[in-house]
């Protein structure tokens, strides 16, 4: 382990304050033994630099996916007193609520086998895929504005989905929060072609088959069991939201000066909570988040469609299980210290994990707490799990993401051939298609950290506990 860091729990670590100068908290971080020769000294860095920003409470925290990115490590949770602390666009990230959702169907794996390519092709060809994928929908710059403050709820009354998906998305699919005036008008030429599009880089819709449930009670209120086939779609909200956060990241860097904000790194550049600046990106963010939300209710539409059209089974009879953001800022109330208090939660790379009873949960889940989905890597599993009270109490209600990169898109493109990776993959019976190889090489299963272990971690820890393992059949690579 690094040196200046303490080890305070079998998974637990703490990055004091004086790691780096000005920090106001000390860091905290969950990582093996195992995954311990992956952290990077840079993400720890990063990690102690949020942990100097104005109104942060108790701790800079980072997930077992830990790993370099943008202002914030990606896996980072931070959250800052809404009258004293600031957001940060390095907290939230460019692809603004990227996220996963969990689907199901009456299927099993041996139903699909005989047309398994077929359907994923089927699939490939409705939902457009990859660097500058257009939508066959097209919608005017005023149904593009509903869209961003109704999210979720603008593709269900367009018939693009069940009334019900809205219970099982996050927020319900929409961040109130919303206003278009925030949203620049080159964000939104940016977006209007992309409304139910995969986008690229490691974004998937992926084939699955429930290979091991480990919680029989909240497999059972999530709708799943062993051997059904389900479908995972993992996007975010496209240019829009890369647009978005460019556009205020200017404004916020000469936020943060006009407020006098002293900051090691000019890529968390933030504004007070309740500026003009911050409230802005803040809206600017939720009409981003809204759009991603709606972008994945797409997907899944035309997912279904196809499903229903080859399978002839019923379009209701493949529920959504649940929808998480893992790039957002939520204004959410929290026990800290024994009282309630008003936070503003950044999630960069971390993904909301609401224990039993909590407030926007979903009354079908109260019992169990939030469904938390962590996608694996093409050839690795993907776990379905339940958020927990210990969350609350230690992580303001946050978990993993997923299992985080350990090779750069460069390093692995140099160190693996797409196609190779794809034969490999086809003999173990996963079928991968893509517009491009390299997506496949920079995709592939070593580029990231085991998600076995990283759930291990999350498990020991107890901010979220295992419900199902899930195998990979076939992956559509963006």
């Amino acid at each position: 382990m690094l040196k200046g860091i303490t080890r305070i729990g079998e998974c637990e670590w703490e990055v004091p304050i004086g790691y780096v100068p000005d920090m106001r908290v000390p860091g905290r971080f969950f990582l093996s033994d195992e995954l311990a020769p992956s952290l990077e000294e840079g993400a720890v860095r990063q990690l102690a630099h949020v942990a100097t920003m104005p109104g942060i409470v108790k701790y800079s925290l980072a997930m077992p996916d830990i790993h370099w990115g943008y202002g914030f490590p990606i896996g980072g949770v931070a959250a800052f007193d809404m009258e004293t602390g600031v957001i940060s666009p390095g907290g939230v990230g460019f692809d603004i609520n990227c996220g996963v959702r969990l689907m199901t169907t009456p299927l099993t794996a041996d139903e699909i086998a005989s047309n398994k390519r077929e359907v994923i092709e089927a699939v490939f060809r409705a939902v457009p895929t990859g660097v500058g994928s257009r939508s066959s929908v097209t919608i005017s710059s005023g149904e593009l504005d509903r869209m961003m403050v109704k999210g979720a709820a603008w593709a269900v009354e367009h018939g693009f989905g069940l009334e019900a998906d809205l219970a099982c998305c996050e927020e319900q699919g929409c961040m109130q929060q919303a206003d278009t005036a925030a949203v620049s008008g080159k964000a939104k030429t940016r977006g209007m072609p992309q409304l139910g599009t995969l986008g690229s880089g490691n974004h998937f819709l992926e084939f699955q088959v429930v290979a091991e449930v480990y919680d029989e009670a909240a497999a059972a209120a999530f709708g799943v069991e062993v051997g059904q086939v389900c479908i995972m779609i993992h996007c975010g909200s496209r240019g829009l939201g890369h647009q978005v956060c460019t556009d205020h990241l200017k404004v916020l860097e000469q936020a943060a000066r006009r407020y006098q904000i002293q900051l090691p790194d000019r890529q968390l550049a933030c504004a007070p909570l309740t500026s003009p600046e911050g409230e802005a990106y803040f809206k600017g963010m939720a009409c981003a988040a809204n759009y991603a939300w709606a972008n994945r209710q797409m997907i899944m539409h035309s997912t279904r469609k196809v499903m229903e059209k080859m399978y002839d089974i019923d379009y209701e009879d493949m529920p959504l299980v649940y929808d998480v953001a893992h790039n957002v800022a939520k204004r959410e109330e929290h026990m800290v210290d024994g009282r309630r208090r008003q936070l503003c939660v950044h999630r960069k790379g971390a993904t909301r994990a609401f224990g039993p009873d909590c407030h926007d949960v979903p009354e079908r889940y109260s019992g169990v707490g939030q469904p938390v989905i962590i996608p694996g890597s093409m050839g690795t599993s993907s776990y379905l799990l339940h958020g927990t009270e210990t969350a609350m109490v230690r992580t303001f209600g946050s978990t993993c993401h997923g299992a985080g990169r350990v090779l750069s898109r460069t390093k692995a493109k140099k160190m693996m051939r797409g196609q190779d990776v794809r034969a490999r993959l086809l003999k173990r019976g996963i079928y991968v298609r893509a517009h491009h190889d390299s997506a496949i090489a920079e995709e592939a299963p070593e580029s990231y950290k085991p998600s076995d272990e990283v759930v291990n971690v999350v498990n020991a820890v107890g901010i979220s506990r295992p419900v199902a393992r899930l195998e990979p059949l076939g992956v559509i690579k963006g």
